[in-house]
């Protein structure tokens, strides 16, 4: 028996609540009164100065449409943040209502909320806990009795979620890739989860949705350690520089995009059942950096970046995810940080890392909430030049003088992502965040791969000779023909990067070919076509897509087995 429930048995009273008087007991005492509700509140962890706690509310009297649960401590404990629940104190009493997503409570309906504190001495689990006034039973111990059915308690977040720990193989994604000619040669390597819009969180159109891949994780994770790799995608004005992947959210739509969207996949991360999962989140492709690139009074403008960069929904909805997902203990935040060919260039490389720290520190966030940067998600720049460094000359010219590298400081993606860690260290983000970089379409093997430096007849001679990203410009992102599958996925393999990444799944679509009229909000993108002549964000080249692309996220066949044909290394 816990001593929560020793201490409540020994204090058991009638109270007086709406409806009449109220007795609390445990469950099973015969010959008492059936009790109203049952509070389980659990320290999940603990350490000298802190604690996180998980509750579950169970209602066993009338239906409810909200909800407000107070308890008082006996000691110091403050609460600092909390998650599936409005949370507040004065002096030792906390008062925890439902958020408008989660007040409807049936009779024998359950709701569960979590929060951080602090305290000092001792950490004494409340003694009594009262429901809309009504006084109601307290079961399920603290963290010295867990108790038969408890999953096991989040252990402090490790320096690199990957280490030592296998990483979650989606089944969907699987069964696809195995079906292909080939396929098996990959359908084992682990690829993100896209929740990519509010559908996607409970499963729209026969997939998987968030609970079942966690379910799967943790038959997947066994006695070892595995982490799983989730993609946060569902920005109010999504993409604002692009059509392909748009999303549903207008660009006013910021509650709802907290309410719909962040809120219930924060609910279901806190569940205890998850907690001893490494759950690896992507927060929000592509957002940041159209505030700093495409945004007047830049060529590459748009009105629906300038529209984002006004209204300030990119920066709140960031900060806002990060706050909430960065509550959960055992979740790894890692914010999207584009590619070098988007923000390699002098203008835009410290000017990204400021607005991401603005991010990180607003709606609740801090910089604490950030484990750490991605780059290259979904893109196909080059892991590394084998060919060409960025110091290199031809004639008295320096490759930065090329067309390609076009005054970029970096040309590939291990030196851009080293270098935009350190930035980000030195702006005022933990010197142990680490990196990540998407390697699962950036290989460019294959007959068009160079096998040594271009001739130094002129600048872009030698560049366009030895370089390995075969793209008309790096601008180019939808669907490219040529790319190939990159480095497997790995853990540590260099240093500053916490892993080499399969984030995007190889073989879903950037964006389609040709308008499809469809019910997720993805529109038609001018670079998804291979006709298009381009635009000032790549220099006017052509597009370099393949064509007959079905939209966005869907099962692409004829990409899948160009990727696996210009694998590198080789499949």
């Amino acid at each position: 028996m816990s001593r929560t429930r020793t201490a409540l048995l020994a204090a058991l009273a009638l109270v007086a609540g709406a409806s009449g008087t109220a007795l609390a007991v445990a469950p099973g005492d015969a010959g008492i009164a059936a009790v109203p509700c049952t509070v389980d509140y659990k320290v999940q962890n603990q350490w000298d100065t802190g604690f996180t706690a998980a509750v579950t509310i169970t209602n066993n009297s009338t239906a409810k449409s909200s909800w407000s649960l107070k308890w008082a401590y006996a000691g110091n404990q403050k609460v600092t943040s909390g998650w599936n629940a409005k949370i507040s104190q004065s002096g030792t009493a906390v008062t925890a209502a439902n958020e408008s997503y989660n007040g409807t409570l049936a009779t024998g309906g359950s709701v569960s909320f979590g929060f951080q504190g602090s305290y000092s001495g001792t950490n004494a689990v409340p003694a009594a806990f009262t429901l809309d006034g009504v006084t109601c039973n307290v079961d399920g111990g603290g963290p010295t009795d867990p108790g038969p059915t408890d999953p096991g308690t989040p252990g402090t977040r490790v320096d690199n979620p990957y280490a030592g720990a296998k990483v979650y193989v989606n089944p969907e994604w699987s069964a696809n890739a195995a079906a292909e000619p080939g396929g098996s040669r990959i359908s084992n390597q682990p690829t993100g989860v896209w929740l990519d819009r509010v559908a996607a969180i409970n499963g729209a159109g026969g997939k998987m949705g968030l609970r079942a891949h966690l379910d799967e994780a943790l038959k997947q994770k066994g006695s070892g350690e595995l982490a799983v790799q989730l993609v946060i995608y569902d920005l109010p004005g999504r993409d604002c520089a692009a059509l392909a992947s748009n999303g549903e959210f207008g660009p006013t739509d910021i509650d709802k995009y907290k309410t719909q969207y962040i809120d219930p996949i924060a609910a279901i991360l806190a569940d205890p059942k998850y907690a001893s999962l490494r759950i690896v989140t992507t927060v929000e492709l592509d957002s940041l950096p159209n505030l700093v690139t495409n945004v007047s009074p830049r060529n590459t403008a748009t009105p629906n970046c300038d529209t984002m960069k006004s209204n300030g929904n990119y920066i709140k909805g960031v900060g806002y995810a990060l706050n909430k997902l960065g509550d959960v203990p055992n979740v790894y935040n890692y914010v999207d940080a584009g590619h070098h060919g988007w923000l390699g260039w002098d203008d835009n490389f410290s000017a990204t890392v400021q607005t991401v720290k603005q991010a990180a520190t607003a709606e609740g966030a801090t910089v604490n909430d950030v484990h750490g940067f991605i780059t290259n998600t979904a893109n196909y720049s080059a892991l590394k030049e084998p060919y060409y460094t960025i110091n290199d000359s031809v004639n008295g010219k320096s490759v930065r003088e090329s067309k390609w590298v076009d005054w970029n400081r970096y040309v590939d993606e291990l030196s851009y992502a080293q270098a935009f860690r350190q930035e980000a260290v030195s702006q005022g983000f933990p010197s142990g965040v680490g990196m990540l970089i998407d390697t699962s379409r950036n290989g460019w093997g294959g007959s068009a791969r160079p096998t040594g430096p271009g001739a130094k007849t002129d600048v872009n001679t030698y560049v366009d000779g030895g370089r390995i990203d075969r793209r008309f410009n790096t601008g180019n992102w939808c669907n490219q023909s040529g790319a190939g599958l990159g480095e497997r996925p790995q853990a540590s393999p260099a240093a500053g990067i916490d892993a080499y990444v399969w984030i995007k799944p190889p073989g879903e679509s950037d964006g389609a070919s040709s308008a499809i009229p469809n019910d997720e909000g993805k529109g038609f993108d001018r670079m998804c076509d291979p006709t298009y002549t381009g635009n000032p964000r790549n220099n006017n080249n052509m597009s370099g897509a393949l064509p007959n692309a079905p939209l966005s996220g869907h099962w692409f066949s004829a990409q899948f087995q160009e990727l696996m044909k210009n694998a590198y290394p080789a499949l």
